[in-house]
């Protein structure tokens, strides 16, 4: 069963890290880009992190420098290290992926990934 599951949310004070992770099960990871999106309330699902399957990084401006990226492809898991968290990064966090053949470069847009979690809730206060 193809599935992916973050985990690893939570409530933070602003200026806190956190990391969250993306479980990735029936298919093998390292052949697909993945990505990171957020969705607050009453906003659309936004791209924040992603990663080809060579390993190529992208970041939406607001997260460039606080946030990181990375996967590890023995255990099938994709992680974002967030750091000096703000109120505004508080959101769902959801994982995404696609197979490789479908994204020649990492991909910060909703329509390029088919694959998708559930999510896990960030909170930063102030």
């Amino acid at each position: 069963q193809v599935q992916l599951v973050e985990s690893g949310g939570g409530s933070v004070q602003a200026g806190d890290s956190l990391r969250v992770s993306c479980a990735a099960s029936g298919f093998t990871a390292s052949r697909y880009c993945m990505a990171w999106f957020r969705q607050a309330p009453g906003k659309e699902r936004e791209g924040v992190a992603g990663i080809a399957a060579d390993g190529r990084t992208r970041y939406a401006d607001s997260v460039k420098g606080r946030f990181t990226i990375s996967r590890n492809n023995a255990e099938n898991t994709l992680y974002l290290q967030m750091s000096s968290l703000k109120p505004d990064d508080t959101a769902m966090y959801y994982c995404a992926a696609v197979h490789f053949t479908y994204c020649g470069a990492p991909s910060l847009i909703r329509p390029t990934y088919n694959l998708w979690g559930q999510g896990t809730q960030v909170t930063v206060s102030s």
